[in-house]
């Protein structure tokens, strides 16, 4: 039997919301072992002078604890 944990994560990017996805899950896989999926909860973007200048996404992770 598994045993999964989720954690909330916040990121940004300049570049887009699938830079700013692969930078948290680089990131926290610094610290947490066994990522097992990502589930993007919410997308945001900064906008200004009529133009994006930040990506930001907040997401959940799923991780196998052991």
């Amino acid at each position: 039997m598994s045993v999964l944990k989720v954690i909330e994560v916040l990121s940004n990017s300049d570049k887009s919301w699938e830079d700013a996805t692969k930078k948290a899950v680089k990131h926290a896989s610094k610290s947490v072992k066994n990522i097992r999926s990502v589930y993007i909860q919410d997308q945001s973007a900064i906008v200004k002078d009529g133009e994006v200048t930040e990506f930001r996404v907040n997401l959940k992770i799923t991780f196998e604890v052991n």
